[in-house]
């Protein structure tokens, strides 16, 4: 089969891993040629604390900063260009992203942003940024998104209330910190909807028909690491083991969907996130299940495979059976840490289906890349089985 294969991989992100890390950020700047740096963050991290000790890494080392926390959780282009005006302003050669997911898009689209002039909207798509950035640095505080090793920009288009990427070799992130103790802080409910967002990651990754040895090495390492230890952290944030068990399975769950991409599950969560304002971790894990049940029949090897990493015996019952049990594990996974199992607990009206289901066919490439090829009424079945 590896002979059939063919892929290219371009990772070119510097991972600094490990409890306390984030001490070295001044380090990292100057080592990228930065003396001025532009800090984007959630806005919640001021009260946990965990601004303080970055900005007293940067005041250590004589690096002036200026702060931008206007983060929302489903951020709107506007953000990104906001943030520009104050980067340009105050001359900023370094951007620094802290928080989740939409903390370190808006960071890296301010730094390709000042390099390449323009709008946020102007680079929705593929391909479209031709420069490099300003020498950015990510550190997540959530273990979910990935985003620290990404090439890709989510945001909501406010002119069409539609979700959509940037996405481009520049947008990779320069280097990450990822430090566990930065996620002790994380309420359960957070902490629940951005790890079953990173499994999602590696799971749709897993069985892309773009996947390959890397990526699976990536995603099956992710899948383990997240479905032994989400659990643990749900039920106790203090537990540094658990919380860097989690991180380092959003890393990779995060380079596995860079190499080999994501799937339907993404697609039909983005029309959530734009119609309704549905966090992204969130919309992922409802309807992540009953995307795996309509799939299986694509590739049973693989959610066989699944189901075992879960902690599922597999051994000596029919293959079907055996990736049946990967949606029964993921229902299971969902429950214990407080996911709803449908989307009538999050308010979205049942007289948007059809329409949802036109947008998500819509969201090309997680579409073709997942493993069954869905019709408008297959995708409608399963919004509908969701409610």
């Amino acid at each position: 089969m590896i002979q059939t294969q063919s892929f290219s991989i371009n990772q070119p992100t510097r991972i600094v891993f490990g409890v306390n890390k984030v001490k070295h950020l001044s380090d990292l700047v100057t080592e990228l040629g930065g003396n001025r740096v532009f800090l984007v963050a959630d806005p919640g991290l001021q009260q946990a604390g965990i601004i303080n000790r970055i900005s007293a890494v940067l005041d250590e080392a004589k690096i002036p900063y200026t702060l931008y926390d206007k983060v929302t959780p489903e951020p709107g282009l506007k953000l990104a260009d906001q943030g520009l005006k104050l980067a340009k302003k105050m001359k900023a050669d370094c951007v620094v992203g802290v928080g989740g997911g939409s903390a370190l898009d808006i960071a890296k689209a301010i730094s390709i942003l000042l390099t390449n002039g323009g709008k946020a909207e102007d680079y929705l798509g593929l391909g479209k940024i031709k420069l490099q950035g300003v020498p950015k640095i990510m550190i997540p505080t959530t273990a979910g998104t990935g985003a620290e090793v990404t090439f890709t920009a989510v945001f909501i288009n406010e002119k069409t209330n539609s979700k959509g990427g940037m996405n481009g070799d520049p947008l990779y992130p320069d280097a990450t910190i990822l430090d566990p103790t930065l996620t002790l802080s994380l309420p359960a409910h957070v902490t629940a909807a951005t790890g079953i967002d990173a499994f999602t990651h590696a799971l749709e990754a897993f069985v892309s028909t773009q996947s390959h040895a890397i990526s699976d090495m990536y995603a099956l390492e992710a899948i383990d690491l997240i479905s032994n230890n989400l659990r643990v952290a749900y039920a106790n944030g203090g537990n540094l083991e658990a919380r860097s068990a989690m991180l380092l399975g959003s890393l990779l769950g995060g380079k596995a969907l860079a190499t080999a991409g994501v799937g339907l599950v993404h697609a039909m969560a983005y029309p959530l996130g734009g119609m309704f304002n549905t966090a992204h971790g969130l919309a992922n894990a409802v309807l992540l299940p009953y995307v795996v049940e309509y799939n299986i029949i694509g590739c049973p090897e693989k959610y066989a495979m699944i189901a075992q990493l879960m902690g599922y015996e597999t051994e000596g019952i029919p293959l079907r059976e055996a990736a049946q049990l990967a949606v029964d594990a993921i229902h299971q996974l969902n429950a214990d840490v407080g996911i709803p199992n449908s989307l009538n607990a999050l308010n979205i009206p049942t007289n948007k289906i059809t329409e949802m289901a036109k947008i998500a066919l819509t969201v090309t490439r997680p579409v073709e890349n997942n493993p069954r090829k869905p019709t408008l009424e297959e995708v409608i079945a399963i919004y509908e089985a969701a409610f």
